[in-house]
């Protein structure tokens, strides 16, 4: 992000409270600069990439400006959705961030049941990239299975010819790496309702448990636990499209 924007719209769209809340925060010196009090809400502020470590709020760094993206270890039982019943992923991070402007918003879904690596981010264009089916992002998932694996499907869904019920266009090609006679990874290239499930009762199996492990060339780091995110650097973003 560049350019310059008004201390007491940024803040606000980041979420710390109405632009009236912000000019209160700035009143009693609260937010400080380079270890100074700001003197004006309505002051513009430049918009560097060091101004989350130069700026404070109550003591705190600032948090990510807007431009963030971020990797969560989705655990089973939440649903990627901002309405729906139940818990939500957004749940898992600070309060405050539901409030920002432009909003996060999950990369692709995983579904209530599926847990592994989701990526959040508010930058369109990036959430466009990762998805846009012409990229050809790949995701790993890890199935544990009912039953054991026939021999013959990997065969099946590399083809590129497997046909889902009530769909009437084919799968990309697909690669199935068994592990054990019931545990396989699975990598795909698109991102169709349910799919890997899908795709496993197409060969007469049922898919007991699903964890997503590598988005592109990111893999979920082994040191994040369940339920806990991490900020991406450029490194990062950099990995899903290697």
């Amino acid at each position: 992000m560049s350019g310059t924007a008004r201390l007491d719209r940024l803040l606000a769209n980041m979420g710390y409270g109405s632009r009236r809340d912000v000019q209160k925060l700035v009143r009693l010196g609260a937010v400080t600069l380079d270890g100074a009090p700001v003197a004006d809400a309505d002051m513009r502020i430049k918009l560097t990439p060091d101004l989350p470590e130069r700026m404070q709020v109550d003591g705190r760094p600032l948090d990510p400006l807007p431009g963030m993206a971020l990797m969560l270890h989705k655990p089973t039982g939440v649903t990627c959705s901002h309405k729906e019943a139940g818990e939500l992923v957004y749940s898992l991070l600070p309060s405050r961030w539901r409030a920002r402007e432009p909003a996060l918003s999950t990369v692709g879904r995983l579904d209530k049941e599926t847990s592994g690596l989701l990526l959040l981010t508010d930058d369109g264009d990036l959430l466009h990239r990762i998805i846009s089916p012409r990229r050809h992002v790949a995701k790993r998932y890890v199935a544990t299975l009912a039953r054991p694996l026939r021999g013959d499907e990997g065969a099946i869904f590399a083809a590129g010819d497997l046909m889902l019920d009530g769909e009437d266009k084919p799968l990309a090609p697909a690669v199935l790496e068994p592990l054990s006679p019931t545990l396989a990874r699975l990598t795909i290239t698109e991102g169709r309702y349910h799919q890997v499930r899908r795709m496993f009762a197409a060969v007469g199996n049922h898919v007991e448990a699903l964890h997503r492990d590598r988005i592109g060339g990111l893999d979920l780091p082994a040191d994040l636990a369940s339920g806990r995110y991490r900020l991406m650097g450029p490194d990062d973003l950099a990995a899903i499209f290697a």
